[in-house]
């Protein structure tokens, strides 16, 4: 794959973390690594099994939290509370 001579093995781990997690929106995952939505996509598609880039596509199609302009004014952050947690 293309796209993943840039990246090490730990930038696409959490590249792919970060995509399935609901509230971190295409744009926090572009500030972070410099990858737009539809390289988050030939990522995703290149490193998952295809049941798992479908079902992944289904769950972040039309997802306003996956978009920052979409966004309600509630939702301020794009971490999970668990991350800290796992990562100590």
């Amino acid at each position: 794959m293309l796209l993943s001579v840039d990246f090490s093995e730990a930038d696409i781990s959490r590249i792919i973390e970060m995509a399935w997690e609901d509230r971190t929106a295409f744009e926090a995952i572009e500030a972070q690594f410099g990858l737009n939505q539809d390289g988050v996509i030939k990522v995703m598609r290149a490193n998952l099994k295809l049941s798992s880039f479908k079902l992944w596509r289904e769950r972040t199609h039309g997802q306003k939290t996956k978009h920052a302009m979409l966004r309600t004014t509630e939702i301020n952050r794009h971490q999970s509370k668990q991350h800290n947690k796992l990562h100590r």
